[in-house]
């Protein structure tokens, strides 16, 4: 059976929970509940065990740079997500914008090649379970306003300021 090794760190916006498996970053959340975060993964992840540690080594030394201010420190990170192939289209999507530079969600739609998939790309953004290594903050409304975020939108506001801050 699979063993997945999970951390909680301490950010300046909100607890953030790391899990892995192997070397492979299977999810990220703004919570400090391991568990609920397991929740949401595929069926096999859903019933690995868990470990907690007290840090996950270079997925935990990346983000400590990100919220230091190294904004490229996630881009090498490996993700793996259960989904869909439109779901993995708008995933690697999201790892494309850069820091500071928000799109919308037809903005979205339009990168991954259907402009009339609007709802489909934020339904993947909604379904993303590694924030902010995947930035599901990045995405707006069309009209610039800040949309929805699974971590409230203060976490979402608090990412987007940061990186306008640090984005060179």
């Amino acid at each position: 059976m699979t063993t997945l090794y999970a951390t909680t760190m301490t950010t300046p916006v909100a607890p953030l929970t790391l899990m892995v498996d192997g070397d492979d970053l299977v999810a990220a959340g703004f919570t400090a509940d391991a568990a609920a975060l397991q929740a949401r993964l595929g069926p096999a992840r859903r019933r690995a065990d868990m470990r907690l540690s007290p840090e996950l080594g270079p997925v935990t030394k990346a983000l400590d740079a990100y919220f230091d201010g190294d904004l490229s420190a996630l881009d090498g990170l490996p993700v793996v997500q259960d989904g869909t192939e439109n779901q993995q289209r708008v995933w690697s999507a999201l790892r494309d914008i850069p820091p500071g530079a928000p799109v919308s969600y037809t903005e979205l739609a339009r990168r991954v090649g259907n402009t009339r998939a609007v709802r489909a790309a934020g339904s993947a953004c909604g379904r993303n379970h590694v924030a902010p290594i995947v930035p599901c903050h990045r995405v707006v409304r069309s009209d610039g306003t800040l949309g929805g975020y699974g971590y409230g939108l203060p976490v979402k506001r608090w990412l987007l300021d940061h990186e306008h801050h640090h984005a060179p």
